[in-house]
């Protein structure tokens, strides 16, 4: 492995954001640096307390390289750089990407060049479950991956359909490989890890917190040319991904919905804003001609 690989590798296990990274990277274009030196540099420049810092530097000189890459070998884990060759290229145009990604699976599904990510809410009715059974089999069949959070409802929804008509599909985390949330995607995760992709930006370790799903979701919408959304509140996930996704560039669709249902608000008010209306899978294929 690179020099410069293992240490944004010792980096993000002693606790560095990717926020952080970035600045660091920013400020003086490797990671080869004596940090210990640095460190009164590195306040203002993470605008972090002293002993926040130090506490991370003595960690990342403190972790053991091999022992790192024997447990993410244990674990069948694989790691893909911002300068590897397979490291997604629509992922690497967003300002914040991820400088390793924690990959579990199939990594050449990274390689792929059409990806659509489906969102909505963990609460999704049938409706959903229905919608993207209709338009699934087009979308498979025109080698579109479809990427997804791996939460209950929506999430599993596009997973679960994706595998049975044969596509391929990757799940992104929003904590460590470590960690299994919630349980109700379980059985569709651990199939996931062997026959198709899951991938995280947090080390093995990294437990589930809330702040970390809104993070994971540019991540989701950064991997993909469009992201479709089902059935969303106005104010939800769902909304805050399709915004990341607007400032990424990004197109975006919506199912739309009952006026009268408080799940079909989301997309309907998205669609009024501008959004483009889905009705069948050929509304979403033609912008992957």
């Amino acid at each position: 492995m690179k020099h410069e690989h293992m240490q944004i590798l010792k980096l993000v296990y002693a606790g560095f954001s990717t926020r952080e990274l970035h600045k660091i990277y920013n400020a003086y274009q490797t990671f080869n640096l004596n940090f210990r030196r640095l460190m009164p540099l590195l306040i203002p420049l993470l605008n972090c307390k002293h002993q926040t810092l130090s506490s991370k530097i003595t960690k990342f000189y403190a972790l053991d390289e091999a022992h790192i890459l024997t447990e993410l070998e244990q674990k069948q884990i694989q790691t893909v750089f911002y300068n590897d060759n397979d490291y997604p290229n629509l992922l690497r145009e967003i300002y914040d990407y991820p400088f390793v990604l924690f990959v579990k699976g199939n990594r050449f599904y990274l390689n792929e060049k059409k990806f659509l990510a489906v969102v909505g809410s963990r609460n999704a009715s049938e409706y959903t479950a229905n919608v993207l059974e209709q338009i699934m089999p087009d979308l498979v069949s025109k080698h579109i991956c479809i990427v997804s959070g791996l939460a209950k409802g929506a999430d599993n929804y596009a997973h679960l359909a994706c595998n049975y008509h044969n596509g391929k599909t990757i799940g992104v985390l929003a904590f460590g490989h470590d960690f299994v949330y919630p349980e109700d995607t379980a059985i569709i995760r651990g199939l996931m890890e062997n026959v198709h992709l899951v991938i995280s930006e947090y080390s093995p370790h990294t437990p589930i917190q809330k702040f970390r799903f809104p993070e994971r979701n540019r991540i989701i919408s950064g991997l993909c040319q469009g992201v479709l959304i089902t059935e969303a509140k106005v104010k939800s996930g769902s909304m805050i991904t399709i915004d990341q996704a607007l400032d990424q560039n990004r197109n975006v669709y919506c199912i739309p919905g009952s006026i009268d249902h408080e799940l079909s608000m989301g997309c309907n008010y998205k669609i009024k804003e501008g959004a483009k209306l889905v009705q069948c899978a050929q509304d979403i294929l033609e912008d992957f001609q």
